[in-house]
């Protein structure tokens, strides 16, 4: 068998493998998404603060990962800390499905048309990772309003996936609140752009000329380049969770405007530290994702290669029957005229 090329795949095919293993991963590890956004959104209580000046929108305050989830287990029970899934999962898919729907497509442009097939280095692997992502939060940063708002809504106020859609249009920014975080969500296209970017450099350093990968190397890789950016852009990801999420009761409803506010408001009330909140699930949740995504998307990608070359080598071998056939008529027609001629 010749060798796998992931060029023998379209860019809606690798989109599918990359959004199939994005929602597996997702759907395995949701508990930690909803702890480490309900973390992320609460603001660090002091003694003084009386409970009018409450700056979480859930009922009580979280100490921590497994306080959050024991808190939330008993509070709503186990369904709980499932709250939102399903916009989640469809939030991923979209997400997913789009980014590497661009980057396929934007980087096999750039390898025909600028660097002549050359591999590209570091700086340009981050830049079309993130024209990629950029494209993508275009199209369905809305699914990512609705899910953060389902997953902070305290347990006597859950509404389902389109009435919470409502309540973000009856807002005070109307079908533009589906949009709120944009700028935040445009600049953490960083973060994916990090990720793919270390994940190409580390596969070429680490597994140079592999084109396929054992199935625990793809986890590693995926696992290394997503911590990696999480580190780097975990304030941007505190502050866009609290730009897409209800204001905390502190500020008597009154949402954030920008992603810098948001960041002020945690800095003043916590310190430094705020903007880290909400790491450690973050961190977990991101290892294992990413781990468990990269490992099913090199899986789905090889699937498509075999799928794809069978289809070629079923539709040659039907073109060589229809040729085979178009010859013997052909023929038949040649003896027919020459026996007539003969008579």
């Amino acid at each position: 068998m010749a060798a796998l090329s992931k060029n023998e795949v379209p860019p809606w095919g690798l989109a599918i493998a990359g959004s199939t293993g994005a929602v597996l991963a997702n759907a395995l590890v949701y508990p930690l998404d909803i702890v480490k956004t309900r973390l992320q959104v609460q603001i660090k209580q002091k003694k003084s603060d009386s409970p009018a000046d409450a700056h979480t929108t859930n009922d009580r305050h979280y100490n921590g990962t497994l306080h959050a989830m024991s808190a939330i287990i008993e509070d709503e029970g186990l369904l709980g800390l499932y709250s939102g899934m399903v916009g989640s999962l469809l939030g991923v898919a979209s997400t997913n499905f789009a980014y590497f729907y661009w980057y396929s497509t934007v980087r096999e442009l750039y390898l025909r048309k600028v660097s002549a097939g050359k591999t590209p280095n570091t700086a340009i692997e981050l830049s079309l990772g993130a024209v990629a992502g950029a494209l993508a939060q275009m199209f369905t940063i809305p699914i990512a309003v609705v899910t953060t708002r389902q997953q902070t809504q305290p347990k006597h106020d859950k509404k389902g996936l389109w009435a919470t859609a409502k309540e973000v249009i009856d807002g005070e920014d109307g079908y533009s609140g589906l949009w709120r975080g944009l700028r935040a969500s445009l600049v953490l296209v960083v973060n994916p752009a990090i990720t793919y970017g270390a994940y190409q450099r580390l596969r070429e350093v680490l597994y140079p000329g592999r084109v396929v990968l054992k199935a625990h190397e793809a986890f590693l890789l995926g696992a290394m380049s997503k911590s990696l950016a999480t580190l780097t852009t975990q304030p941007l990801i505190v502050a866009k969770v609290g730009l897409q999420s209800r204001p905390p009761p502190a500020r008597k409803g009154v949402p954030f405007k920008s992603f810098t506010e948001v960041m002020t408001y945690i800095l003043e009330k916590e310190g430094p530290l705020g903007l880290y909140k909400g790491i450690a699930p973050q961190l977990l949740k991101g290892l294992l994702v990413q781990g468990l995504l990269m490992m099913t998307k090199e899986r789905m990608e090889l699937l498509f290669v075999l799928l794809f070359r069978y289809v070629r080598k079923v539709r040659k071998e039907k073109l060589e029957q229809l040729a085979s056939v178009a010859a013997r008529k052909i023929e038949a027609a040649k003896l027919a005229t020459a026996s007539i001629a003969k008579s």
